[in-house]
């Protein structure tokens, strides 16, 4: 390997899709990263389609794509240069990618992309925690407060008491001045 290649956390990250509950790349925007036409890595795709299962790799409906479309600013698509439905890559269909597009470039991205998906994922778990820690917090919280009000009843319900009681007679000496 001559020099690697830095791509940035940012220019990965603002290619990852949440598509049929899956982060997912697609194929123009992986083929942009590892230098190569689209053409080109849907070519090796299809050359080896038995390593691309539909839980690594599928086409978006076209319902998925005009959606997916809808969310550029453009009616043309050729601006943004998608006349076919674009092939969808999972974490672990852009890991297989790697043993079809064998270069030096496509595996130092792939090892780029793959540090990504787990920041992604480890975010998300951190996320995960956190919110079951509030949720922790909020139910002591909850339970003090019921507390609390028992407390207070508790209280109210003595004082209650020490007023239906009867005046306790004086103990001690009496002056009579």
């Amino acid at each position: 390997m001559d020099s690697q290649i830095i791509l940035s956390e940012e220019t990965i990250s603002n290619n990852i899709y949440y598509i049929r509950n899956q982060k997912v790349m697609l194929d123009r925007d992986l083929a942009k990263l590892y230098g190569i036409e689209t053409k080109r890595l849907k070519e090796q795709v299809k050359r080896n389609r038995n390593r691309f299962p539909e839980d690594f790799m599928f086409e978006l409906s076209k319902e998925e794509f005009e959606n997916w479309r809808s969310q550029f600013a453009t009616s043309n698509s050729e601006k943004i240069g998608l006349r076919y439905a674009p092939m969808a890559f999972t974490e672990h269909g852009i890991l297989m990618l790697s043993s079809v597009l064998n270069s030096d470039k496509a595996i130092q991205t792939n090892i780029q992309i793959m540090r990504i998906f787990v920041k992604v994922r480890q975010m998300l778990l951190d996320t995960t925690e956190i919110k079951l820690d509030i949720a922790q917090i909020q139910k002591k919280l909850e339970n003090q407060g019921k507390n609390i009000e028992l407390v207070f009843s508790y209280l109210d319900e003595l004082a209650d008491k020490k007023d239906e009681e009867k005046p306790r007679t004086k103990i001690g000496y009496k002056n009579d001045f």
